[in-house]
């Protein structure tokens, strides 16, 4: 998607590390490649151990309200006391797997997975562009699984109108998510998180306000 061409050079290089792998070498591509699927594995097993026990039908507006304002203020405060020294390249293997078991708490329903990641990113001191890359890096396994599954489910229906359908919606998202990711970049060289703070306690206030003050029960 748009992430992927937008960040097409990583992209790339995770290509080139799978190759450096398969022929018994450790470079910087390879290592990028190991950091990312260390960081990928610990929400892909709890991904499936919750499908398992529990299914998906566990959200409801209180818990996204109460996520929604908690992880905005943990961006916060991620942000304000993280220093802004470090880059993907210096990366730990440790570093990766916290960034991992940040993003199973995604699967709480309001959890942003992007801004999850990049809260954790920030806490271990990842400078706000680099947070951001490896968050995004990071979406591509989950993106293609998604859109692998989403293609067999449509192959499966045979319906010619619901596949110009979503390929006409593929390539809507597909633009703005390029547009939002470029923004975002720009935005992330010079300035902070806060916006983005501000919108999460925004909306989880007035998530809040439909269950206690309007009685919102869905």
């Amino acid at each position: 998607g748009g992430t992927t061409l937008y960040f097409r050079r990583d992209v790339g290089e995770l290509f080139l590390g799978a190759w450096r792998l398969l022929q018994g070498r450790l470079d910087r591509a390879a290592r990028l490649l190991l950091l990312l699927i260390v960081a990928t594995l610990p929400a892909v097993v709890a991904g499936f151990l919750v499908k398992m026990l529990w299914g998906t039908n566990f959200r409801n507006v209180e818990v996204v309200a109460w996520t929604t304002l908690g992880f905005g203020l943990l961006l916060w405060l991620a942000d304000r006391m993280g220093l802004t020294v470090r880059r993907v390249d210096h990366l730990r293997w440790r570093d990766a797997l916290v960034l991992g078991l940040f993003q199973v708490l995604a699967l709480v329903p309001g959890t942003s997975r992007s801004g999850i990641t990049m809260t954790a990113g920030r806490f271990i001191g990842m400078e706000r562009p680099d947070a951001a890359r490896f968050s995004m890096l990071m979406s591509i396994p989950t993106i293609l699984g998604a859109g692998v599954l989403a293609g067999l489910e449509l192959h499966e229906r045979g319906s010619a109108a619901l596949t110009v359908d979503a390929v006409l919606a593929a390539v809507f998202a597909f633009v703005a998510a390029l547009i939002a990711i470029a923004l975002l970049m720009a935005w992330l060289r010079r300035a902070g998180f806060m916006p983005f703070v501000v919108y999460r306690v925004v909306l989880g206030a007035g998530l809040l306000w439909l269950v206690y003050g309007a009685g919102l029960t869905l």
